[in-house]
């Protein structure tokens, strides 16, 4: 799936305004202006130029312009009424408007009262005469009620906005079009692969429904939860009487006032002005239910690690008004017990994988002919996180086949620091207990029963070990495989097993390694057999220096050996 930043807000070929209007009053006049005034702010318009006579059906082109496009502009003129395809057009118009979609419709009243729209007087009149002798009531009764709900909308009168001068009322216009497009699309990388998801979050929450409506979205870092999170953020922002993108909150909430500025920025971007100055959380809070619970928004709150930091932000769904959306991606899917539905991302299958890595590495679909075998070499290594693969793929782009071999190899003895540093954010956040059972498993259970670590875990640390394996879960740190086994007299059974991702075994071992670079007696854990043997055997002449020791896990021809490391 790739498609460039600025088409991921709305399908492919939609326009930001559709142009309504009746031809032969104010083609080649107002309409005409207007439009280029529109093209030239750089606002992506559609304007039906067929000046040939056509018949009463709308046709599929002209649809989808009108069903794409987040604005549409209808110039009522007093000529207007008198055009059933300006008629029909409208009908369609305001379906669009009513649907889940949630178009917005700007009328401009140009040389005509709104109230002749409404009430189909003066020339509207006239032209409803005709049409109730000409067409059915059903039809004429469905256009009074267009115009009606249309004339009922707030717009632009010539009259009243710029007594009569067209050009400063053109301006006017395009000032308000630039506002309410708001412009607030996110950037998010030019070629994206594997975001199906995207298109399961937005029907959920493009759902029309008056309840508030909260999903969460989570995994570990790296897995494209933020990007995600921006594509939908695009796709759905300009249906909203607002929206704000809060992004990374935990790390903004460790500033200087911690979730003040961003219960600020949640305000100023949804009311598009300053709100009161204050310094505190809890005036924050006040200020936001009070300012934002008739309002229907749009927010992402992203990154959240804590419970506090939504509380501080999105108290309960009476905050925002009726069909609010929000959508949360943190690491830790236990702060989403509110949430109507959630998503955790998975790892990019092998195709998707090779695909994204040649945009970055080759900067097209596919790896070059004699490039494969190397490109499947650090895919392999990459273990379908699209944030490894994005780093990789940059890394080796425009390197010869000798460096390309040069890099991989280091790879896999040194993990890459631009991925490690992302992935550590969450080995920080875990307490003294929680990051030696993380190093633990890193260094010795991967694959292991879930049974077994958890004794071994409780032998070693002072909280639960069911607690310590489920906290780590929630934190997408390790996940859980249930797979079927059989014994010796060919029974079947399940059994679980501690898994983790490739990446974040090798950042845990890392972690261990560079606690002691050189000396391999003074490292806490050892993992590799040919390490530990080294290490005992340098050990022997000293073995009245232990003064501590720790239990070691070290599997061999599927032999488990129980080693005591001395450092």
């Amino acid at each position: 799936m790739t498609e460039p930043e600025s088409s991921r807000s709305r399908p492919e070929g939609a326009y930001d305004v559709f142009l309504s209007f009746r031809g032969e009053d104010t083609r080649k006049t107002f309409t005409d202006h207007l439009y280029t005034a529109l093209v030239q702010a750089g606002i992506h318009t559609f304007r039906d130029d067929d000046e040939l006579p056509r018949g009463e059906e709308i046709s599929d082109h002209l649809l989808r312009a009108v069903q794409e496009s987040k604005i549409s502009i209808v110039v009522f003129s007093k000529g207007y009424a008198s055009s059933r395809w300006c008629l029909n057009e409208l009908v369609e118009i305001l379906k669009c408007k009513n649907r889940k979609t949630g178009q917005i419709v700007l009328p401009i009243f140009y040389d005509i009262d709104p109230s002749y729209v409404r009430k189909q007087n003066g020339s509207f009149a006239e032209a409803f005469v005709k049409h109730e002798e000409c067409f059915e009531e059903k039809l004429v009764k469905e256009w009074r009620k267009a115009l009606e709900e249309a004339g009922n909308l707030s717009g632009w009168n010539l009259n009243d906005m710029a007594n009569g001068h067209e050009a400063k009322f053109i301006k006017g216009i395009i000032k308000d079009v630039l506002n309410k497009l708001r412009r607030e699309c996110l950037y998010v990388p030019e070629h994206l692969v594997g975001m199906d998801l995207d298109h399961d979050i937005s029907d959920f929450l493009s759902t029309a429904t008056d309840d508030v409506r909260i999903v969460g979205i989570h995994g570990m870092p790296g897995i494209g939860k933020t990007t995600i999170a921006k594509v939908v953020f695009n796709q759905l922002c300009y249906r909203f009487e607002g929206s704000c993108f809060l992004s990374d909150i935990n790390e903004r909430s460790k500033q200087v006032n911690g979730l003040v500025p961003l219960q600020k920025q949640l305000l100023h971007d949804i009311l598009k002005q300053d709100v009161a100055d204050f310094d505190c959380v809890d005036r924050g809070k006040v200020l936001i239910k009070e300012r934002l619970r008739r309002k229907r928004v749009l927010v992402v709150a992203d990154n959240v690690a804590h419970l506090d930091q939504l509380n501080a932000l999105m108290g309960d769904r009476s905050w925002f008004g009726p069909r609010s959306r929000v959508i949360i991606t943190t690491r830790y899917s236990s702060l989403l017990r509110e949430a109507d539905q959630t998503y955790q991302i998975k790892e990019l299958k092998p195709d998707e994988s090779l695909q994204l890595f040649s945009w970055h590495s080759f900067k097209d679909t596919k790896p070059a002919e004699d490039y494969i075998e190397l490109s499947k070499k650090a895919v392999d290594y990459c273990g379908g996180l699209p944030l490894a693969l994005e780093v990789i793929g940059a890394l080796l782009y425009r390197k010869n086949r000798g460096e390309w071999e040069s890099e991989i190899d280091n790879l896999s003895r040194i993990p890459n620091q631009d991925i490690q540093g992302k992935l550590l954010i969450s080995y920080h956040a875990l307490d003294g207990e929680l990051q030696r059972a993380f190093l633990d498993i890193a260094c010795f259970f991967i694959g292991i029963e879930e049974e077994y670590v958890a004794k071994v875990l409780g032998a070693r640390c002072r909280l639960n070990p069911e607690v310590v394996l489920k906290t780590l879960r929630e934190r997408s740190l390790i996940q859980f495989h249930e797979c079927i086994i059989k014994d010796e007299r060919q029974l079947f059974g399940r059994t679980v097993s501690v898994t983790m991702h490739d990446l974040l075994r090798d950042m845990g071992r890392e972690v261990v390694r560079e606690s002691s670079p050189l000396l391999l007696g003074k490292r806490t854990r050892i993992w590799n057999q040919e390490d530990a043997w080294n290490v005992l055997e340098q050990q022997k002449v000293r073995a009245q220096c232990i003064h501590e020791s720790i239990v070691t896990h070290i599997t061999n021809n599927c032999m488990k050996v129980v080693l005591i490391l001395f450092f």
